[in-house]
């Protein structure tokens, strides 16, 4: 029981050490995530199309 409650004490301060980003770096962060993932799906569109009208082409 009493590494138990050790453990919960020292989760709880480890918690506390936590530094939370503000909200405009989570805001920023979110906004350059949506860039690249709609600039890596439109290269791999752009790159699946050139691909496949090779393929058609040649077969």
């Amino acid at each position: 029981m009493k590494k138990i409650l050790e453990y919960i004490k020292s989760v709880r301060s480890e918690w506390f050490k936590i530094v939370w980003p503000s909200r405009d770096a989570v805001i920023r962060a979110t906004i350059m995530i949506l860039i690249f993932s709609g600039a890596a799906a439109l290269f791999f569109f752009v790159v699946d199309s050139i691909l496949n009208a090779l393929v058609g082409w040649i077969f």
